[in-house]
């Protein structure tokens, strides 16, 4: 907000200058980013009066002025505006004013053989505007000839550009930034009253104000107006909606926005004519509700408006004439030959306006301080003194008022307290400690401080601490014990509190944990494959899926439940612009609703997974497959997943799976690791790769990252360990038999070294047949077992009873037929 030091000094006594002003605004939490002094913009113009003007002798439009600037002799000025003609008051810039705006210094000079001593200026020179057609004509009562034009135009002024926190709605006002300063620097406080508003008491054509929705809007009063004469502002109004930003209309809508800066409360004046032709009735009923599908009208702005069901409208026999707290309807505005008035002042909800002006794409200034919050005490305030400015710069009388309410108790104090100990707690020692003062604030520090903020302050029966009652105009900002606090050490000042630095630095390190998941994403990067990243939400489409209550788009409406929909996709896509297959990984998190039963509530629950999709061709060069493309194997695929579990260091159990419908239901594997479910591993379904459109063979896996994670975190794990090797040579024995196909290797493996001890070294599968001479329903295996011992070579009588007990244990357990 531009805060003029002009209009500010009316309200506060401000003696110090507009740097140390801003640095003290500055560290209490409102940023002052600009500060604007226009003082320099018009130094060395002063009033001066035309007594002769004359055309040119050599150019047609120029003219000779003779300006009397009140030095005894007129000034000899050549020049081109327009509208110059005599017996006019005008700035002139006398020989050595320099013009910052335009950089020009003043100088006598020669217009085609004419000699000037100066120039006449207009607005755009000055500064005050981008354009200008011609000099600026003053209409003054008792001209000083000579006297320092810059009061007279608002150019003895400084600006401060300040930026509030979405906290303080209350700094969106001359009023509120006055008590943020007077508060700042103990200056003597002004807060402008309304004078008693009559009103009349006509009630024809009467006023009738409904609100159909007290959510949206709790209070609304509307004032008729009757006689008014539209015309332009006087000087000192217009010099503020400047300096403010705003540009001057006419003298009812610059009162309405006066009054929004001065007070922070938007108002909004309707053609009272104009209501009743529009509406077809002499009596005006003026409505709050939401639109309906397929209404429409024009804002302010020319726009026509498709109103949508979160728009809140301003109605007049239930036809809309205004966005509630946003913007008015063309129809109904203010214009030059309007005599009647109807004078809206309302509060009105702070989500409802940031909803209905996000939905029409359209941000005004009424609407930016609707969604901050206004001070609804003083809503009475702003409004009788909007009614008076009207009728004393427009003329007229006020009629009638209606005031609507929701009815609920609108009371706008809270009581809080305030525990001393807690306020030392927080806010530590101050400075001042180091020199031998008291190292924490005191209780008449903290009781001063908290009063200048327009709190009253009380002791309690309990020892340090204070009873506070919040000021209305902060009764959205102060809520807690802790605001309170806030407030203290932001006047006190932050920078009178002692630094306190930790008495000895540590070297930063990376958690167990996260250590643990880098370790696992370099492990699948080491593997071949790429990271990937996908957003956690998804389309509503399964039944325990955690539904977003606001989502931005329908296929962002839910969070995703496993990971793999989302890689398929991925590489559907790559295939599709001619990336070629994606081979990757993604470490997320995933999320599902789980029943509580008949009587409780769902529980919402989140865990983190590894997820990945492998396929295409593995080879880089094709010239020995005649430039075709070869499908990835199961066992290709599965050897990449077990080349990152092997860096780090896991051992993994794969199981036959059929229970995901997505997989091959002969091709899925359910991996485990030490007994616990780890993930699943396996091809696509044939039917959902024919209706992606993928290669022929495509394989994905989806592990739970906790179990990974608890197993890297095991002291076994942790720190890698070198084991000695034995310098002796091996015995290897070959086992072959038929075995049921339904047994999985696995479970044969793992009994096999059990079951021959601690002299096995290896057991590996190295061949599988099923065909001819094989027992159906069973297949052929055969095992390679490596024997190996560190302290000698093993003989016959050492090999021998281990393969005899892994023989028995195979026959015994599994049923296998020996070959061998």
């Amino acid at each position: 907000m531009r805060i003029s030091l002009n209009w500010l000094r009316e309200l506060v006594d401000v003696s110090i200058s507009p740097e140390e002003l801003a640095e003290t605004l500055t560290m209490a939490g409102f940023e002052v980013e600009d500060i604007e002094d226009r003082r320099p913009w018009a130094n060395g113009v002063v009033l001066g009066k035309i007594i002769a003007c004359e055309q040119h002798p050599n150019a047609d439009k120029l003219r000779v002025c003779q300006v009397d600037v009140g030095s005894g002799e007129a000034l000899n000025i050549v020049c081109g505006a327009p509208n110059a003609r005599a017996d006019i008051y005008v700035p002139v810039a006398v020989v050595g004013t320099f013009l910052p705006t335009i950089d020009l210094k003043i100088k006598p000079a020669k217009l085609r053989g004419v000699p000037s001593e100066g120039m006449i200026c207009s607005l755009a020179e000055l500064g005050l505007s981008k354009e200008s057609a011609g000099i600026h004509i003053f209409e003054l009562e008792n001209p000083e000839l000579g006297s320092d034009i810059r009061p007279l135009l608002g150019l003895d002024d400084v600006i401060l550009d300040l930026t509030a926190t979405a906290n303080r709605a209350d700094a969106l006002s001359m009023v509120g930034v006055a008590r943020e300063v007077a508060a700042l620097t103990g200056a003597s406080l002004r807060i402008p009253e309304a004078n008693g508003v009559a009103i009349e008491g006509k009630e024809s054509p009467s006023l009738a104000v409904e609100i159909s929705e007290p959510q949206g809007c709790p209070i609304y009063i509307g004032t008729a107006i009757e006689g008014v004469k539209i015309a332009a502002s006087p000087a000192w109004l217009q010099q503020r909606l400047q300096a403010a930003g705003v540009r001057p209309i006419n003298n009812v809508v610059d009162v309405t926005n006066y009054i929004l800066l001065e007070w922070g409360q938007p108002l909004h004046a309707f053609d009272r004519d104009r209501l009743q032709s529009f509406t077809g009735t002499q009596d005006i009923s003026i409505g709050v509700r939401f639109a309906s599908s397929g209404e429409s009208f024009k804002t302010l702005d020319g726009q026509n408006r498709n109103l949508q069901a979160q728009n809140l409208l301003i109605t007049a026999s239930d036809k809309p004439v205004a966005l509630a707290g946003v913007m008015g309807g063309e129809d109904t505005e203010v214009h030059e030959g309007t005599q009647n008035l109807v004078l809206e002042a309302a509060i009105f909800d702070q989500a409802t306006i940031r909803r209905s002006a996000r939905a029409q794409g359209l941000r005004s200034e009424a609407s930016i301080r609707y969604e901050r919050g206004v001070n609804q005490a003083a809503l009475t305030t702003a409004c009788n003194r909007a009614v008076a400015l009207i009728v004393e710069l427009a003329g007229g009388a006020a009629t009638v008022q209606k005031t609507a309410s929701s009815g609920e108790d609108l009371s706008f104090s809270r009581s809080l307290e305030l525990r001393l100990d807690r306020v030392n707690l927080v806010l530590g020692q101050l400075k001042r400690g180091q020199t031998g003062g008291s190292k924490y604030l005191e209780p008449e520090e903290v009781k001063n401080i908290l009063t200048a903020l327009g709190c009253e302050v009380v002791a309690t029966e309990k020892e340090r601490v204070f009873g506070i009652t919040v000021p209305p105009y902060r009764y959205r900002d102060l809520e807690r014990e802790i605001d309170l606090i806030e407030e203290v050490a932001r006047l006190h000042g932050y920078d009178n509190f002692c630094d306190t630095l930790p008495s000895k630095t540590e070297p930063g390190y990376l958690s167990p944990e996260y250590a643990a998941i880098r370790n696992v994403r370099s492990a699948f990067r080491a593997a071949g494959l790429t990271e990937l990243m996908h957003y956690s939400l998804v389309k509503t489409e399964g039944e325990n899926q955690v539904v977003l209550a606001n989502p931005l788009f329908v296929e962002y409406s839910a969070l995703r439940t496993e990971m793999l929909s989302g890689l398929i996709d991925a590489f559907g896509y790559n295939l599709e612009q001619g990336n070629g297959a994606l081979n990757g990984f993604e470490v997320g998190r995933i999320f599902w609703k789980e029943d509580g039963g008949q009587d409780a509530h769902p529980t919402m629950k989140e865990a983190d997974a590894v997820a990945g999709i492998i396929g295409g061709d593995p080879t880089v060069w094709k010239w020995q497959q005649g430039g075709r493309d070869r499908p990835l194997t199961w066992f290709e695929a599965k050897g990449i997943l077990e080349s990152a579990f092997q860096e780090l260091g896991l051992s993994v159990e794969y199981q036959s799976d059929s229970s995901n419908t997505r997989l091959h239901p002969g091709r899925t594997a359910a991996l485990s690791l030490n007994g616990k479910h780890l993930g699943v591993f396996g091809q696509l379904h044939p039917q959902l790769q024919q209706e992606k459109g993928l290669p022929e063979q495509v394989y994905v896996f989806q592990l739970d990252l906790a179990v990974l994670l608890g197993e890297l975190g095991r002291c076994s794990n942790s720190t890698r360990k070198f084991a000695g090797y034995s310098s002796f040579p091996a015995s290897d024995r070959d086992i072959a038999f038929f075995a049921p196909i339904e047994v999985p290797v696995v479970e044969m493996q793992s009994a096999m070294k059990k079951a021959a001890g601690s002299l096995l070294d290896s057991v590996e599968l190295f061949d599988e047949y099923r065909g001819d001479n094989v027992p159906a329903g069973q297949r052929s295996l055969a095992f390679r077992l490596i024997y190996r011992a560190g302290d000698r070579t093993l003989s016959e009588t050492d090999v021998e009873p281990a393969q005899q007990k892994v023989r028995d244990v195979l026959v015994e357990k599994f049923g296998v037929s020996l070959r061998s």
